[in-house]
């Protein structure tokens, strides 16, 4: 008899090891098997609503470190309702339209040598739908593995007839309200793909780009300038005046090149970059007139 046997210790069916690529897919599968989702619907029904509307992924690849962070953030606020006894139902939706899915349809035909162009436009959506259908199936899983619970049978996509049919519907009421206007404004163009972009697609990257002072003649003194920085050079034919701040002060810089006026608090560093030389021989305070 071992010396352990001896004592009067707690006895657990917990086993002593975590084991968790093991343990965790059988909690999963207990869940999946109990239908655990429904059976909180149904135990919930009645109590205060607890609504968290799910931000869509795009259904364009696997889930990333980004995606679990989002879906898990979720999850703990919709399990921590829930605890409180609330109906917190969850319905997670996929994103089926965009660039991202039409970029990746067009690198698999590319690596099938074929070109966008030579399909009809409702052969593409075909097959981005296809594709789009393929990755939620696979994110579902995926999702479903990191322990998400929510009405994975009954998502919604925005590619479903029914879901736009609704959107619809939803734009109707906004315009019977009288909140909705037509206008124009400025939008991001792509011209690979020929589309307008959203401000979340338009990525941007550091480029060195030349500035230029300019000095620009004062009508009625002899030999002074206005001088001004910019780093469009090639706007300056369009353009019609110079402003100065009515609340900074200005001083007069005499220079080889003229007598420039230039904001005091710029000058050491207007000094610094031009490597001209010379001395204040007045300074506007207050207000600044022209």
């Amino acid at each position: 008899m071992e010396f352990k046997d001896t004592l009067n210790l707690p006895q657990t069916e917990f086993p002593m090891k975590g084991n968790l690529p093991n343990k965790e897919p059988e909690i999963l599968s207990f869940w999946e098997k109990m239908n655990l989702y429904q059976k909180l619907r149904e135990d919930r029904k009645g109590k205060d609503k607890y609504i968290l509307h799910d931000g869509p992924p795009y259904a364009n690849g696997h889930i990333h470190i980004g995606h679990a962070l989002n879906k898990i953030l979720k999850d703990i606020l919709v399990k921590y309702q829930s605890m409180k006894g609330k109906d917190a139902p969850f319905v997670p939706g996929w994103d089926c339209h965009g660039l991202p899915i039409e970029q990746q349809v067009e690198k698999e035909l590319k690596e099938k040598k074929i070109k966008k162009e030579d399909l009809s436009k409702s052969e593409f959506r075909k097959l981005c739908r296809e594709y789009a259908l393929k990755f939620v199936n696979i994110q579902k899983e995926e999702f479903k593995r990191l322990g998400i619970i929510g009405n994975w049978e009954k998502p919604y996509l925005t590619m479903r007839p029914s879901y736009q049919a609704q959107e619809v519907l939803e734009l109707g009421r906004v315009f019977n309200k009288g909140v909705a206007y037509r206008g124009k404004k400025p939008v991001y163009w792509c011209i690979y793909d020929k589309t307008a972009e959203a401000e979340a697609e338009i990525e941007y990257y550091d480029k060195k780009d030349p500035s230029i002072y300019v000095k620009f003649k004062m009508k009625d003194f002899d030999d002074t300038y206005l001088v001004i920085w910019t780093t469009t050079p090639w706007t300056l034919p369009a353009n019609l005046g110079v402003m100065v701040h009515p609340e900074f002060d200005y001083v007069y810089f005499k220079t080889n090149k003229g007598t420039l006026i230039v904001a005091k608090e710029l000058l050491e560093n207007f000094k610094e970059k031009t490597r001209l030389n010379g001395e204040v021989i007045r300074q506007v305070k207050e207000r600044f007139r022209v």
